[in-house]
């Protein structure tokens, strides 16, 4: 006999089209993801699912460290900077 899985050890499995939609992300780029290691799939015949529990520890592995962006907008201008320009 197989031991009886409790309700918090059961295995939530997405299709790729679900995991892309809750991920925002084109199916294409899921897969992409998928192929570089950075979401795990598994494949079962001829389709590939994953996991709701891995989908969600990616999303929380995404997130943004604040002040690590400063590179994507231009340096701003400082009031020394301003009056030395006029």
């Amino acid at each position: 006999m197989y031991p009886r899985l409790v309700a918090s050890d059961e295995i939530v499995w997405m299709s790729t089209q679900e995991a892309a939609r809750r991920l925002g992300i084109t199916t294409r780029t899921l897969y992409r993801f998928v192929d570089e290691g950075s979401l795990p799939a598994y494949k079962m015949g001829r389709v590939f699912r994953l996991k709701q529990s891995d989908v969600d520890a990616f999303i929380e592995q995404s997130r943004i460290t604040p002040g690590t962006l400063e590179h994507l907008y231009p340096e701003r201008k400082t009031s020394r900077t301003a009056e030395a320009d006029t």
